[in-house]
């Protein structure tokens, strides 16, 4: 695989859709959390979305959390309801402006704009992050996360850093990322998840496919690739075997890690 300078220890687990437990120095993050049961439904409105596999750990199951990156709070499958209930309070959150605000008064949830920066305490260790565009559901705000600690070091003067996209289509915009940080790490939401808005007949696009997501990967010059969110829903219209293709067509495919669920593995 890739040749890193990259000073910290990481190792994830991938718990199920865009769940992942980031475990860098031995300081827990994690992202996007859901953990409802195999054939739970959601009626969002435009759409029934329905599970279709067990989260491969529970949330009694979870090692203690640092703090979570939720990419948006208002579509269960990237937070539901248990997740709500039982992981928000007393922790740190780090969000969308409009999530943080619906989720109040919680004094640990911060939302973050486009570009934005924060510092975030946590296990002893000073992080940096950077809250970055997406274009997910109209009318709705997702945000992804650019991660970094004076720890990860410097690969040709850029902060080494890890960032994980949130549910997004392709953005040239994202493309700056490569200006101000040396992603070494990449998590990317896939599975070009799609929904058919009300007084239109073709889905909409709403998370990337495989070539985007490739795409976007070469685009922000990042070394290795973890592929989230890419099966066991009905909206998602993608699967490992077809974004394997697509990476594989964009040459990245050797940069690709595929983590089996619930098995923590090294990965910087």
């Amino acid at each position: 695989m890739v040749d890193s300078p990259f000073k910290s220890r990481v190792s994830v687990t991938y718990v199920g859709t865009a769940t992942a437990i980031i475990e860098i120095d031995g300081v827990i993050f994690l992202t996007d959390p859901y953990f409802s049961p195999e054939g739970t439904e959601w009626d969002v409105g435009i759409a029934t979305l329905t599970n279709h596999y067990e989260p491969a750990l529970s949330l009694d199951q979870l090692p203690p959390v640092d703090a979570i990156l939720l990419s948006h709070e208002d579509h269960p499958d990237n937070l539901d309801i248990l997740s709500r209930d039982r992981l928000l309070d007393g922790r740190r959150v780090l969000t969308t402006v409009d999530g943080a605000s619906k989720m109040s008064p919680r004094p640990g949830i911060q939302g973050l704009r486009p570009w934005e920066n924060t510092t975030l305490n946590v296990g002893s260790k000073l992080f940096n992050v950077t809250a970055t565009p997406c274009q997910h559901l109209p009318g709705g705000e997702c945000t992804g996360f650019v991660l970094t600690t004076a720890d990860f070091g410097t690969t040709n003067g850029l902060p080494n850093a890890i960032y994980f996209s949130g549910d997004t289509v392709y953005l040239q915009e994202l493309s700056h990322i490569r200006d101000n940080f040396h992603i070494s790490l990449a998590l990317f939401n896939l599975g070009a998840a799609s929904v058919v808005l009300p007084g239109s007949a073709e889905p909409l696009l709403i998370t990337m496919d495989g070539t985007q997501g490739a795409k976007l990967f070469r685009d922000i010059g990042a070394d290795i690739l973890v592929p989230l969110h890419f099966e066991s829903w009905n909206h998602f219209s993608q699967s490992k075997e077809a974004i394997a293709a697509a990476f594989g067509n964009a040459g990245i495919l050797d940069k690709v890690y595929w983590l089996e669920p619930g098995k923590s593995r090294h990965i910087l």
